[in-house]
């Protein structure tokens, strides 16, 4: 690699991950794009994402554009000749322009088994799923919706109780390492890439608050694969009344009957079993506003909870 000028663009803890192990391989990228500085936190001061962070902690030349759109931008991303542009939850669209500047390639870093799950949220997506498995993508980026052909995978399990945070660290640490194992190959023209089977396309679009809201008309099971899918973020949620209530962790309680949907049918030391369209879903960890986060008992022992409705949104 120490004849090829690489180009990294990345923005949040996944993509610093990809960015480690391409440093750790001695895969120095000649400059560093991430997004621009935001505001952070309720004091609104502007944070530094991780990918800036570990880049300027590394000497690495750190470029912040509010867009690749400009032709002043795609100018300045000439100027450095890459041979290729590595791309890791970045965040901001690659125009062909932009698509056109490297000799070999634009290489994304999808976290899914390409060609399921094309689209922004593809970790959610697996386990709303019930996918048994996930993994990493090495995509030659093209014009299309993360369409391109594909360099190498990497398989991830996903377990029974895996949550999109952890799949989330398991994904971007699979990531980093395929990364620094193939970039050599790609980047000498040895690994070539093979286009994706349009027969088995689906697609995993963007997150929405209201996705996290727990509708109990639907089963035990969507709705505990729906409580890990949006574990840690943004959490999902239902309401006692007009008290927003979040949940982290549950389960599907195997052959109880429960009632009307919404219903809470028994609440004790096991947690809080809550009646479903089909089943029953227990809820073992949970959060009030402004609060802690506490068991499932500890709910039941603060409020008389049998009987009452809980909702997907505010009574």
């Amino acid at each position: 690699m120490t004849a090829s000028r690489v180009v990294f663009a990345g923005t949040p803890e996944f993509a610093r991950v990809s960015l480690a192990a391409m440093v750790d391989a001695g895969i120095h990228p000649v400059a560093v794009y991430t997004q621009p500085d935001r505001p952070q936190g309720r004091g609104r001061k502007l944070g530094v994402c991780p990918v800036k962070a570990y880049a300027e902690q590394q000497g690495l030349t750190v470029l912040q554009p509010q867009s690749l759109k400009h032709a002043a931008t795609q100018k300045e991303l000439a100027a450095l000749r890459p041979d290729l542009v590595v791309v890791a939850a970045y965040g901001l669209i690659f125009p062909q322009a932009v698509l056109d500047i490297p000799v070999r390639a634009c290489i994304n870093v999808h976290a899914s088994l390409l060609p399921r799950w094309r689209g922004a949220a593809p970790i959610q997506a697996a386990i709303l799923a019930g996918d048994e498995q996930s993994g990493i993508s090495l995509m030659q980026m093209e014009a299309g919706l993360d369409s391109g052909p594909v360099y190498a995978t990497i398989e991830v399990p996903i377990g029974a109780e895996t949550t999109a945070g952890d799949l989330h660290d398991a994904l971007a640490a699979a990531g980093g390492q395929l990364l620094a194992d193939c970039l050599p190959d790609i980047a000498s023209g040895r690994l070539l890439p093979e286009p994706q089977c349009d027969d088995d396309v689906s697609y995993a679009g963007k997150i929405s608050s209201a996705d996290s809201n727990l509708d109990w008309r639907k089963t035990a099971q969507q709705l505990e694969r729906q409580v890990r899918a949006y574990n840690p973020v943004p959490g999902a949620r239902f309401y006692l009344q007009d008290e927003l209530i979040k949940c982290w962790r549950s389960a599907v309680v195997a052959n109880v009957d429960g009632g009307a949907p919404g219903t809470v049918v028994a609440a004790g030391k096991s947690g809080v079993d809550v009646a479903c369209g089909s089943g029953v879903l227990r809820l073992q960890e949970v959060q009030r506003a402004g609060r802690r986060r506490i068991s499932g008992a500890e709910l039941a022992a603060q409020e008389s909870l049998v009987g009452r409705l809980l909702t997907a949104d505010p009574a």
